[in-house]
C-alpha cells in the first residue's frame, strides 16, 4: 500500500487555516523559490524540477507552483527561456532579509550572526539553501506559520527566531583544508574544519600526486545543492597528515592566513639600507647616552619596546617607552606597507612565528637589540616617586640599547637584587605597582586567564604542557606600555582644532551587555559565587572580588574563561568610545608596529598632528580598523587550534589506564565537556559512555540528572577521567569515566562536531579553552588589550 504519510519537508502538507495564512503561505513560498533560482543562477530547470525540488506530488500545488512561476517571471525575478526552461534573472531585484554570518553549529543546524543585533537567528540545515560556515548571507526571519514543525524537541521555537537563508552573498572560502581518500575512479576530500560536513568530490584526473590520507587544499568549483555534493580541484598538497610542519601550514591555510611573502615583498625589504644617516638622526631626539633597555620572553626574535630610565632632581625620573619606528620604513603605497596591511598582524602558533612583516625588518632594522643604534618612536614621561605624569614628550629618536633582558633575568634582579641595573629595575617596578593599584582603583578588570605552552623536540612533537606563569617583570612592561598607548591618545585627542576631533585610531572596548551579564551572573551563582551586575560602577570590583575567590579552585580556567568571554570583544575604530576593562577613557595601541597595522596607522597619525596637520578622513582608518579586527581575530582561531591540535596529540601518547583529575565546563543533551586539569585540554564525555543510566539536561540548572539514580553531574564538579580515543584530524578528545565502562569506540570519522551548548550562555559555553583574552596586555606573544 502506497505510504500516505506526509513527506518530511512537503509544502502542500503544512497547514493552512485563514485567508491570512494563506498569503504568509504563499508569500513565503514564493520567496523559497526565488532563492532556489538565485542560488541556482547558472542552471535552467523546467517546472517539473521545481516541482521535484520542493518534493509537490499534488496537482493543486503543482498548479500553484506553475501559477507562482509566472508571477516571477512577470516581476522579472526569473527569466522564461525558449526551450521551456526558467533561470534566475541577471536584473533579480534585492533581496530584503537581513544580512549575517553563517555559524554552523552542527550537522542539522546553523545560526546565522547579525551585527548589531542581540539574538542570532536559527536556521536548520535543509534551509541553509547550500550556505557553509562562515559564509555571509541574507536570511529571511520565518513566521511562527512557516515553521511547521521544525522546532527541536529542546526548543520549541517560541523563545528564539527562526529563518531561511534566501541568498548567499558571499562565500567565506573556496579553498578548503583536508584530507584527501582516494577511491577506485575518484577521490573526495574531507575537510578538517569541525563547521564543515560536506565532503569534496574530485575527479581521478585531478588527484595529480596527491596519495591516499595526505592533507591538501582543495578550491571548491562547484558547491553543494540538495542533488550533487560539492566538487573540486587540488590547489596544494601540503604532505602526509599527522606531520608536525604539515598540520601547521594546514591550519595558516584553513584561516586564510599567509606563510610566505611575495617575492617583491622581499625584494623591496632587502633593498632598505641598513646605515642610519646623519641627516635622519639630525632630525630626532638623539639619547643614545641614557640608560635604556628591553625585556622579552627568552625565545623572542624581534624586539619592539625598550625602557630607558634618568634620573631627575627632587626624587623624579625621566622614563622613555621606544617603539620600533617601521613608519620610517614601511612607507604607504609600496609593496611592503601593502603585504602588512593584508596580514595586519603577526600569527604566533605554538611552534613558530608568521610574522607581519619580513625577517630583515621584523628581526633585524626595527628590532631594538642590544649594543646597535636604532630608530625609535617614543614616549617619554617625567615621572614623581608618587606616580604622578608631570611631563610628558612625543617624537622620533635613536636610541642604544645596552642590555636585553629575558623576563626571568629581570625577575631574579627583582628578587635577588644582584645584577644589572638593580636600582633603575626596582625603581621601574615601584612605579609600576603604582599604575597598576591606580587601574584597579578607577575600575579595570583583573582578567589573567592562563596561556598554555609546550615544550617540543626538534620535530614539533609535544614532551610536556605547562601554563605560562606571570611574574612582577611581566606587569612592569605591561604596564608602561599601557601608560604609552593611553597617552597617545589622550595627546593626539587634545591636539584637536575645536569641536572638530582628531581621527586616531582606538582600541575600544565596550560595556558587557547587561543581559549577557545577568546571565553569567546567575551561572556563578550555581557555583556558588556572587556577582553584582545591576550598578555599571560595582561591576569592576564585583568582577575582581569573585576571579580573587575562585583563584586556585578547580572552576577558576571555567570561570575566567566564562568571565572574558562575556565581556565585549576588544576592537579597533576611530569611534572614541573608551575601553571598559582597562578602565581608561581613550586608549590606543601604539608599541607593537613590529606585528600589528593599527600601530603603524597610530604612529603615522601621530607624527602627522605632531607636524601640524589637521584631521584627516575618517572612512579609511576606519576600514583600516575594521580589516585589522577581523584579520585578528583569525589569527587568534588559529593560536587556539595549534594549541588544541598539540593538547590533543599530547594526550594521545598517554597512557590509557591513567587518571586524569578534571572539572565539568560543559553539560549538553548528549554529553559533558570536562577539562583535564593537569594539560588544560578539553574533551567529551558521551551520554553513550554513561552507561549507568539515562540521563536528561535540566538546561536551567546546568546539569544532567539520572533517571533512575538520580545522580547529577553539573558545572564545575570535580572528575576523575580516562582518555577514549583522540582524533587529532578533527582536534577533539573523547573521555568517559575512570571506574566506568566505556561503549565501543568510534571511528575517527565519526568524531563529529558536537553540537551547541545551550545550557549556559552561548558565547561563554562554546568557547575554546585556553584562548587569550581580547582584552588583556599589549605586546609580543602577551595577551592583547
Amino acid at each position: 500500500m502506497k505510504d500516505k504519510r506526509p513527506r518530511k519537508g512537503s509544502r502542500e502538507n503544512e497547514e493552512v487555516k485563514s485567508p491570512h495564512h494563506i498569503v504568509s503561505y504563499i508569500d513565503n513560498l514564493k520567496a523559497d523559490i526565488a532563492a532556489f533560482f538565485d542560488l541556482n543562477s547558472e542552471h535552467s530547470f523546467r517546472p517539473f524540477d521545481v516541482h521535484d525540488h520542493f518534493g509537490v506530488q499534488d496537482k493543486k500545488v503543482r498548479s500553484l507552483f506553475n501559477e507562482i512561476l509566472h508571477e516571477l517571471e512577470e516581476s522579472g525575478r526569473i527569466t522564461f527561456n525558449n526551450n521551456g526552461t526558467y533561470t534566475a534573472s541577471p536584473l533579480k531585484k534585492q533581496s530584503h532579509g537581513l544580512t549575517g554570518r553563517v555559524d554552523r553549529v552542527n550537522k542539522g543546524f546553523a545560526f546565522v550572526i547579525i551585527e548589531g543585533r542581540e539574538d542570532d537567528i536559527y536556521v536548520e540545515a535543509d534551509l541553509l539553501s547550500g550556505a557553509w560556515d562562515g559564509d555571509t548571507v541574507t536570511v529571511q526571519p520565518l513566521t511562527k506559520n512557516s515553521r511547521g514543525g521544525r522546532s527541536s524537541k529542546n526548543d520549541s521555537g517560541k523563545s528564539r527566531t527562526e529563518g531561511r537563508v534566501s541568498e548567499i552573498v558571499e562565500r567565506a572560502s573556496r579553498e578548503i583544508v583536508g584530507i584527501i581518500e582516494i577511491n577506485r575512479g575518484y577521490a573526495v576530500v574531507q575537510p578538517d574544519n569541525k563547521k564543515l560536513f560536506d565532503p569534496i568530490f574530485i575527479e581521478p584526473e585531478g588527484i595529480k600526486d596527491a596519495q591516499h590520507g595526505d592533507k591538501v587544499i582543495v578550491k571548491v568549483t562547484e558547491w553543494p545543492t540538495r542533488r550533487t555534493q560539492a566538487e573540486g580541484e587540488l590547489v596544494e598538497v601540503l604532505g602526509k597528515a599527522g606531520n608536525n610542519d604539515v598540520e601547521m601550514h594546514a591550519i595558516l591555510a584553513e584561516f586564510g592566513l599567509p606563510y610566505h611573502f611575495p617575492e617583491q615583498v622581499e625584494a623591496e625589504a632587502q633593498k632598505i639600507s641598513e646605515k642610519i644617516l646623519k641627516k635622519e638622526i639630525a632630525k630626532r631626539k638623539d639619547i643614545r647616552d641614557v640608560l635604556t633597555f628591553t625585556i622579552d620572553p627568552v625565545d623572542a626574535k624581534d624586539f619592539d619596546d625598550a625602557l630607558s630610565l634618568r634620573n631627575l632632581e627632587e626624587g623624579n625620573v625621566e622614563i622613555g617607552v621606544h617603539i620600533a619606528d617601521v613608519s620610517h620604513y614601511v612607507l604607504p603605497g609600496t609593496e611592503l606597507d601593502k603585504e602588512a596591511f593584508r596580514r595586519a598582524t603577526s600569527v604566533y602558533l605554538v611552534d613558530r612565528t608568521v610574522p607581519m612583516l619580513p625577517e630583515k625588518l621584523s628581526n633585524n632594522l626595527c628590532s631594538l637589540r642590544p649594543n646597535e643604534d636604532r630608530l625609535a618612536f617614543s614616549a617619554i614621561f617625567e615621572i614623581s616617586p608618587n606616580g604622578k605624569i608631570l611631563k610628558e614628550w612625543f617624537g622620533r629618536t635613536v636610541i642604544h640599547s645596552d642590555r636585553r633582558f629575558s623576563y626571568e633575568e629581570a625577575q631574579q634582579v627583582l628578587d635577588t637584587g644582584e645584577g644589572d641595573f638593580v636600582a633603575e629595575l626596582n625603581t621601574m617596578n615601584t612605579l609600576a605597582k603604582i599604575f597598576r593599584k591606580e587601574r584597579f582603583k578607577n575600575g579595570a578588570i583583573n582578567f589573567e586567564t592562563p596561556e598554555v605552552r609546550f615544550r617540543l623536540d626538534e620535530h614539533g612533537k609535544p614532551l610536556g604542557v605547562y601554563q605560562k606563569e606571570r611574574h612582577d617583570s611581566n606587569k612592569l612592561i605591561e604596564e608602561f606600555m599601557l601608560l604609552a598607548n593611553k597617552r597617545v591618545a589622550e595627546f593626539v585627542y587634545s591636539l584637536s582644532d575645536g569641536d572638530i576631533k582628531n581621527t586616531m585610531v582606538y582600541r575600544i572596548h565596550e560595556a558587557p551587555d547587561p543581559d549577557r551579564l545577568k546571565t553569567f551572573a546567575s551561572f556563578v551563582a550555581k557555583l556558588g559565587h556572587k556577582l553584582e551586575v545591576e550598578e555599571e560602577n560595582k561591576i569592576a570590583k564585583s568582577m575582581n572580588k569573585m576571579l580573587s575567590q575562585v583563584e586556585g579552585k578547580p572552576e577558576q580556567n571555567l570561570i575566567e574563561s566564562l568571565a572574558v568571554r562575556t565581556m565585549a570583544k576588544a576592537r579597533y575604530s576611530v569611534e572614541d568610545l573608551g575601553h571598559f576593562g582597562l578602565a581608561f577613557k581613550r586608549y590606543s595601541h601604539f608599541t607593537s608596529p613590529i606585528r600589528r597595522y593599527p600601530d603603524v596607522m597610530a604612529h603615522r597619525l601621530l607624527q602627522h598632528y605632531l607636524d601640524g596637520g589637521k584631521s584627516v578622513n575618517k572612512e579609511q582608518y576606519e576600514d583600516g580598523s575594521k580589516h585589522s579586527s577581523d584579520r585578528e581575530r583569525l589569527a587568534a582561531e588559529a593560536e587556539r587550534a595549534s594549541i588544541k591540535y598539540k593538547q590533543v596529540e599530547f594526550m594521545s601518547m598517554m597512557d590509557r589506564e591513567k587518571e586524569f583529575d578534571g572539572v565539568i565546563t560543559g553539560v549538553t543533551e548528549f554529553g559533558i565537556f570536562v577539562e583535564i586539569t593537569e594539560t588544560a585540554s578539553e574533551g567529551l564525555i558521551r551520554m553513550t559512555d554513561l552507561g549507568d543510566d539515562y540521563y536528561e539536561l535540566e538546561k536551567e540548572n546546568y546539569r544532567i540528572v539520572g533517571q533512575r539514580t538520580k545522580k547529577i553531574y553539573t558545572f564545575g564538579d570535580q572528575v576523575k577521567v580516562k582518555v577514549k580515543e583522540t582524533n587529532l584530524a578533527r582536534r577533539s578528545m573523547d573521555l568517559y569515566l575512570a571506574g566506568s565502562k566505556p561503549s565501543a569506540s568510534r571511528s575517527s570519522r565519526s568524531d563529529r562536531p558536537s553540537r551547541q551548548r545551550t545550557n549556559a550562555p552561548r558565547e561563554a559555553v562554546s568557547a575554546p579553552k585556553n584562548r587569550k583574552s581580547s582584552n588583556v596586555a599589549p605586546r609580543g606573544k602577551r595577551k592583547r588589550r
